[in-house]
């Protein structure tokens, strides 16, 4: 039989809180945790709001000695990570050290680390960097760090395709579960917050800058204009059913199908519109969970806030699903977009709506725009099948989807 993946562990530090707990309690209450980025000075950019994790203590996740080698990106990974581990009931340290590996994705590496040593080396008296700056910004640090502290020496990767790289780390994560690893951290983090991050994001048109963080990120609103960057992200433990079972572990759900496309071999968009490759992602993820479309309970999209973005996925939702469109939910706007972080955290709201037995409203859009037609949750309703698509776009052509089945309640529990 080919081993099941399952996820038994939730480490979330994102904008909407730290841990599992407080991100649910910003899904149900739809507030938003954008305002101005405090991380460093962004007076003179257009962008000058964000999502920031409120409160965030590293040295309560990570020594000093750790600490001082590394990004807060990586910062924020070990403490998703820990948060992970401890909600499954796993140790720090594994016991089995080639039965653990460590799978994340990558976006930008170590962006405030990066922008400190460079400042150093054009603008300081020394004209050096440091001794820690070859690994600190370097996009598989945090995979490296945290295989290393938590001895977890199985096969480790890192996937990097922006945003689409959130879900691929699961299926990563997935594979390695059925090729023999009982046990493997998935998920990513993200800190695209520093002077030189901000302004290669705002190179690329697609940043919003509206003053006013409450209406700036606005995915499939007549009034959307551009996302805000955010950092943090999600965590999880993935398990072999078995595995997970003989230890009597909690389990949130499983990962059942997975598929990743690319827009670079095909045409984008048809003659109708369609955007080919994005909508074979999540027809191709659907085919292997082996499930039919009519049986998703609830659309977890890519909701870039990009007016064509937007339309562009409504057009490749209504073509993967016709006029039997799942309610669709998206809270996004409530943190700012993490980029490969953000879609591990709609990942997290996915699970969690299972555990709790509730599919959440979505935060928006308040007023559709034309071409974006979906059927927005309105209000928390109860899944029926347990089953939800989660879907998320990378620059440059990345498509990624994930198929989840959430377990039923009396297995999930509350958190």
């Amino acid at each position: 039989m080919t081993a099941r993946a399952v996820v038994t562990g939730i480490g979330v530090v994102a904008p909407s809180g730290v841990g599992a707990d407080a991100h649910w309690r910003t899904v149900l209450s739809g507030t938003r945790h954008t305002g101005p980025i405090t991380l460093f000075d962004p007076a003179g950019y257009p962008t000058r709001f964000g999502g920031e994790v409120p409160g965030f203590e590293a040295a309560a996740y990570a020594d000093n000695r750790r600490l001082v080698q590394t990004d807060r990106w990586t910062h924020l990974g070990f403490a998703a990570t820990q948060l992970a581990l401890a909600d499954a009931g796993l140790p720090e340290r594994a016991p089995d050290p080639y039965g653990y590996a460590v799978t994340l994705a990558s976006s930008s590496g170590g962006n405030l680390f990066g922008q400190r040593e460079l400042q150093r080396l054009w603008g300081g008296p020394t004209r050096a960097v440091g001794a820690y700056q070859s690994i600190a910004w370097f996009y598989a640090a945090s995979v490296g760090q945290l295989s290393i502290h938590h001895q977890f020496k199985g096969p480790c990767g890192v996937l990097v395709a922006e945003t689409a790289g959130g879900l691929d780390s699961l299926a990563h994560a997935a594979r390695a579960v059925r090729r023999g690893t009982p046990v493997v951290i998935a998920g990513a983090t993200e800190c695209p917050l520093s002077p030189y991050a901000l302004a290669c994001q705002l190179a690329s048109g697609l940043l919003s800058e509206v003053a006013d963080p409450e209406r700036a990120y606005r995915p499939f609103d007549v009034a959307a204009s551009g996302y805000l960057p955010a950092e943090g992200g999600a965590v999880f433990v993935v398990e072999e059913l078995g595995h997970a079972l003989a230890r009597g572990a909690r389990i949130y759900g499983e990962v059942r199908g997975w598929a990743a496309t690319h827009d670079g071999a095909h045409t984008t968009v048809d003659a109708d519109g369609d955007p080919v490759q994005y909508a074979r992602a999540m027809r191709l993820a659907l085919d292997r969970a082996g499930v039919g479309a009519d049986l998703v309970d609830v659309v977890l999209p890519d909701a870039l806030g990009v007016p064509r973005y937007d339309r562009s996925e409504a057009t490749a939702l209504r073509a993967v699903f016709g006029d039997r469109l799942p309610p669709v939910t998206t809270h996004k706007s409530l943190t700012g977009r993490a980029h490969q972080g953000g879609a591990a955290l709609d990942v997290a709201t996915a699970l969690l709506a299972f555990a709790h037995d509730t599919l959440p409203a979505s935060a928006g859009p308040d007023d559709v725009a034309p071409g974006c037609e979906l059927d927005f949750l309105r209000e928390q309703r109860q899944p029926v099948n347990r089953l939800s698509l989660v879907c998320a776009r990378g620059f440059d052509g990345f498509n990624s989807a994930l198929v989840l089945l959430g377990a039923a309640p009396s297995s999930g529990g509350e958190q």
